[in-house]
């Protein structure tokens, strides 16, 4: 981008309350970005934008709006965005982490930024806003008060995490885990590690740091790809921790560290235990005590359907409904068989960008369910499911499992047969809407 355009972007911004991208939620004196997609322009609401109160509109130099006055025109205002996170981002001399990986992003951003919130002002990523937009809008909610920053940064194509990070300059990197997930973009599971290890790339490129879960064998051997890459290593294994056992009074995680200090947190599955170590690794790196940082973790509570459990009047639910690949239904089912939840149900909902690979993922969900004994009902919902069913009938015959189209099919069944007291798995990728189903649970 032109400099002397980056510059009058950046005075603008400079004198502006922020930035928003969505004209139906203007607040005084921000900075709209009329952005284009597939199926919206947002160059036809800048006006608009403008009346409800903006400062300043961002408009694409093709749209018929001339330059000047409280337009900005630019080639491309997704670029434009772009480069003024980058600029407003290399003004700041404060840690910046940048965080990627296939399962636990949002949930490790949550327990990292509430652990280093116990000693320092921490901007982070709200939600899961981490992709080519997102991130931008992230880093231009940095301000002179921001200590530390915690950048989430997702993908689904080669080259995003390398592209996210050149705008997001991080000066610690952490990959949760790499798994097969967006199989579509990425090709292959080699294809996952090659982007997800984008963000290793970068860091060796600069001289910077990684935090390396030790207890993970794909993730050691990106880090030995790679020599020239500084490490921090964590992991419940590789420290010593111990993952304390669950039950029906007991369900949520409970780690004894080390130190011989218990942590309870309010997290479901044993997955989530790298997790709140690589939250414990980072908050120790950068002098946050260690009962500060595990009484951070302690009162995290999940909201987002994500590792959390609710208790109906007629049924224990396990909710983890956000999204779903072969790695993470993996993790969710392991963790429920080797839970001692009594009367156990699963409601599995079909996983998406999978391509090639959907009808034999979806297979082997249907043989780690028949693997649960101690199951006594299976839901299984989507289309995938079915494709699968009829590649697998053997399979599908097991007298426990329900094959339904979708949720309402799946909603019908459990009115005409409900279930009282039971510990119920929801897991699914979030477009199934398994949530749909909790009023009759």
């Amino acid at each position: 981008m032109d400099k002397s355009i980056e510059n009058r972007l950046y005075e603008a911004f400079k004198s502006s309350s922020g930035v928003s991208t969505d004209s139906r939620r203007i607040e005084p004196g921000v900075m709209f970005f009329a952005l284009r997609g597939a199926n919206f322009d947002g160059n036809r609401f800048a006006a608009s934008a403008l009346e409800a109160g903006a400062a300043w509109a961002v408009v694409s130099k093709d749209c018929g709006i001339p330059d000047g006055g409280r337009y900005i025109a630019v080639d491309d205002t997704l670029e434009a965005l772009q480069a003024l996170a980058r600029k407003h981002r290399s003004g700041f001399r404060i840690p910046v982490l940048g965080l990627t990986g296939t399962n636990g992003k949002t949930t490790t951003k949550e327990l990292v930024c509430a652990v280093l919130s116990a000693k320092y002002r921490v901007t982070a990523t709200i939600g899961n806003l981490n992709n080519h937009i997102g991130v931008p809008l992230t880093l231009l909610r940095l301000t002179d008060r921001t200590e530390m920053a915690v950048v989430e940064m997702g993908a689904n194509h080669p080259g995003e995490i390398a592209e996210l990070a050149a705008i997001a300059l991080p000066d610690y990197g952490l990959i949760t885990n790499v798994g097969k997930a967006h199989l579509e973009g990425f090709g292959s599971f080699d294809g996952v590690k090659r982007a997800k290890g984008e963000l290793y790339d970068y860091l060796q490129r600069t001289g910077d740091t990684a935090f390396l879960n030790a207890d993970d064998p794909e993730l050691c051997a990106m880090a030995a790809q790679r020599p020239e890459l500084k490490t921090v290593r964590y992991g419940v294994y590789a420290s010593g921790a111990e993952i304390l056992p669950v039950s029906a009074a007991e369900p949520y995680l409970r780690l004894r560290l080390p130190e011989g200090l218990t942590v309870s947190t309010h997290l479901i599955g044993s997955y989530n235990a790298s997790n709140v170590m690589a939250a414990v690794c980072i908050g120790r790196y950068f002098g946050v005590p260690l009962e500060d940082a595990a009484g951070a973790v302690e009162s995290y509570v999940p909201s987002n359907l994500r590792s959390q459990l609710e208790r109906t009047g007629n049924n224990l639910l396990v909710l983890d409904t956000y999204n779903a690949n072969p790695s993470s239904m993996k993790a969710s089912l392991s963790n429920f068989a080797a839970s001692q939840f009594d009367h156990k149900v699963m409601i599995l909902g079909q996983m998406l960008e999978l391509g090639k690979d959907s009808v034999p993922e979806h297979c082997r969900v249907m043989e780690t369910a028949a693997g649960i004994g101690d199951c006594e009902r299976v839901l299984f919902v989507g289309e995938e499911f079915l494709k699968a069913a009829d590649a697998r009938p053997e399979l599908a015959a097991d007298g426990r499992f329900t094959f339904c189209r979708d949720v309402e099919e799946a909603r019908g069944i459990l009115e005409r047969k409900p279930l009282r007291g039971c510990s119920i798995l929801l897991k699914g990728s979030n477009a199934v809407h398994l949530p749909l189903l909790k009023d009759i649970l």
